[in-house]
């Protein structure tokens, strides 16, 4: 192979795995951002694993499987703000847990319909039970955590612990 065509393929090959790292990032960054919708189980099977270990199909579902949840995580001098939208929920759907620097969200959109007769053309809302994880910015009171739902947006605010608060620092001349 000629110097030439060997300097061509090294810069393919470095700009192939520049194209595809950039890839693997937006993949990252998204994969947060879907929330997979299981759909209702038995009685037997209603409790929800907090740490989301089940991960076995349950058999074909009538509603839409994946959903945007969208997340947005506000961090503060002295708090971060968790907001979730998750419409059409009640508040009594939620289940809140705090594991390291992980916020879990999970619980079970329910469906109040009751199918009769005929048959759905145009199906996007996802029902069944649901897990939203989002990584947290700072260090934080689990204990003084408060988490109000309203029009359809869950909204947790964290107290940051001591050590993660901002704090100014005076300049001095000299």
């Amino acid at each position: 192979m000629t110097k030439l065509a060997e300097q061509f393929k090294q810069g393919a090959d470095q700009a192939w795995e520049s194209l595809a790292e950039g890839w693997r990032e937006l993949g990252a960054r998204a994969s947060g951002a879907l929330t997979r919708f299981r759909p209702a189980q038995s009685a037997t099977e209603k409790s929800i694993s907090p740490t989301g270990a089940d991960e076995r199909d349950h058999g074909p579902v009538s509603f839409g499987r994946w959903a945007f949840m969208a997340a947005d995580v506000f961090d503060d001098d002295d708090t971060v703000i968790v907001r979730i939208e998750a419409p059409g929920l009640r508040r009594e759907d939620f289940n809140i847990e705090l594991h390291g620097d992980t916020l879990s969200v999970w619980g079970e959109k329910r469906s109040d319909r009751e199918i009769t007769r005929g048959r759905y053309s145009v199906v996007q809302c996802a029902y069944g039970s649901f897990r939203r994880e989002v990584v947290l910015p700072a260090a934080v009171q689990a204990d003084k955590t408060k988490a109000h739902y309203r029009d359809g947006v869950l909204r947790i605010e964290l107290p940051k612990t001591d050590a993660a608060r901002a704090r100014r620092i005076a300049v001095t001349a000299g």
